[in-house]
């Protein structure tokens, strides 16, 4: 697979908790309406499973089975097939190629194409764009589109998609755990992420790394699912794609015995254990000795060779001596290692800073000097997603999240680098705790105010405790 720019994929699409602008008149949630709100998602914290009633995921074989349930004849399924990946209709009655009974039937039956609208987007100046698309249950996932000419003229077009809603892991440089976990990914929620990218470029997507909002191996199954779609009907190349981890335990055996013909690119950060450890919490369950054997193993099992992220960190993990610990590490367990200095970009609440340039080079020249094949892009441009991360792009004023009421709306504006809709778990909210819990604190300037406390109740039947979840809402009056 070409290389890409790593600057084009450091740290772009991290989601922290929404800041928002509150209505001139508050309308409480009835409980009556978070009954049904929720319904379809009573476990959001951790829930992947598939959506039995989605058609984007499935195969043409299963499409065609699909058709033949439904009397339609299996040709139907092929005719589905099409307008779901080549066409990309989003709506069934939108399938004007099928006979309207059909059409019918699938919607009777409780089928819909599964694509989500895009929420927003916004532009690098060099043309990178990043999308939030809002999800079924009204969450908000990341991704970004990236363009690259080659020496030919030719663009290449990479798509940085999210596996899960938030990340569990919280890497200390990393702005997508700062914004908590909600749940994982289904595979048409993965894969559509790839058609909107399409969508907006007007151009099919040569490149997919799992790179954007979660940790890919934390929701294996569906990333599997979809790397399958996007490969067999989606049509991009095995060796196109790439799986990212910061390193769970199993896991990379688990994906080297599916034998796929795709990179596999590890966060690394640090080279050696205990600096991992101030660097990516989750380490400490996963010495980084049995991270690099089970590296070697998904390259002899794959001949895949196994790309290592190292996101540069001012006076942390950039001296010398760590380029020179990290090359005799790579060495130590064979061949097939290629390593991608991102230098980090700073984000909001971090006490991290961007390494300066002379530094860069010289790490970069003694892994070089050590024949470890490595590339490092000090460009300052702030777009792209990194391995587990990515940072912020600043979204328009505009964008506008609606939370419906039984009588009314509660229309609350973004004025900030990001919405997020994590603070919309406050559908799940008692009518008392909303009244109890809106505590304003009026700012010196502009008439803001500050909505603090917002305490999120526990939900029953899920081990996320949403009490531990306190957002700070930046509001103002519409």
């Amino acid at each position: 697979m070409m290389a890409i720019s790593m600057s084009l994929l450091q740290h772009v699409c991290s989601v922290p908790i929404a800041r928002a602008m509150r209505p001139r008149s508050v309308t409480v949630i009835s409980s009556r309406s978070l009954s049904t709100t929720t319904s379809s998602s009573s476990t959001p914290s951790r829930a992947s499973q598939v959506d039995p009633h989605v058609l984007l995921g499935m195969s043409e074989p299963e499409l065609q089975e699909l058709a033949t349930d439904l009397g339609q004849q299996s040709y139907r399924g092929k005719q589905l097939h099409h307008l779901i990946y080549q066409r990309k209709v989003k709506e069934i009655q939108d399938f004007s190629q099928l006979p309207l009974v059909f059409r019918n039937d699938l919607q009777e039956a409780g089928w819909k194409v599964g694509r989500s609208p895009i929420f927003q987007t916004v532009t690098a100046a060099d043309g990178t764009v990043k999308l939030l698309i809002r999800l079924e249950d009204n969450r908000l996932i990341e991704t970004v589109g990236i363009p690259v000419e080659d020496e030919k003229g030719s663009m290449r077009l990479t798509a940085c998609v999210s596996s899960q809603v938030g990340c569990p892991l919280r890497c200390s440089f990393c702005a997508t755990g700062k914004g908590g976990f909600s749940r994982n990914l289904q595979r048409h929620e993965i894969v559509e992420q790839v058609l909107a990218v399409e969508e907006i470029f007007k151009h099919r997507v040569t490149n997919v790394v799992f790179m954007g909002m979660g940790e890919p191996m934390l929701n294996l199954k569906s990333v599997l699912e979809a790397h399958r779609c996007l490969n067999k009907d989606v049509q991009i190349g095995q060796r196109m794609i790439t799986i990212s981890t910061v390193g769970v335990p199993n896991t990379i055996k688990k994906l080297a015995s599916h034998k796929l013909q795709s990179t596999l690119a590890l966060s690394l950060h640090a080279p050696n254990q205990k600096l991992r450890e101030t660097i990516v919490p989750s380490a400490k369950s996963y010495p980084l000795d049995a991270i690099m054997k089970d590296c070697k193993e998904y390259f002899l099992e794959t001949s895949r060779r196994v790309s290592f992220e190292y996101a540069l960190l001012a006076g942390v993990n950039d001296r010398v001596e760590h380029a020179k610990e990290l090359a005799e590490l790579l060495h130590q367990w064979g061949r097939g290692h290629h390593v991608n200095l991102i230098p980090f970009n700073p984000i909001q609440g971090s006490d991290y800073k961007r390494p300066h340039k002379k530094a860069i080079q010289a790490f970069a020249a003694v892994l070089e000097s050590r024949k470890i094949t490595s590339h490092a892009d000090a460009n300052q441009s702030l777009v792209g997603c990194v391995s587990d991360g990515i940072s912020h792009l600043s979204l328009p004023q505009s964008a506008r999240i609606l939370l419906l009421d039984d009588q009314a709306s509660w229309c609350l504006q973004a004025c900030s680098l990001w919405c997020n809709l994590e603070f919309a778990s406050a559908l799940r909210l008692q009518k008392s705790k909303v009244v109890n819990s809106l505590k304003t604190h009026e700012m010196k300037s502009g008439g803001h105010a500050f909505l603090n406390d917002f305490p999120l109740c526990t939900e029953e039947g899920s081990d996320r405790d949403y009490t531990q979840a306190q957002p700070s809402v930046l509001a103002n009056s519409l």
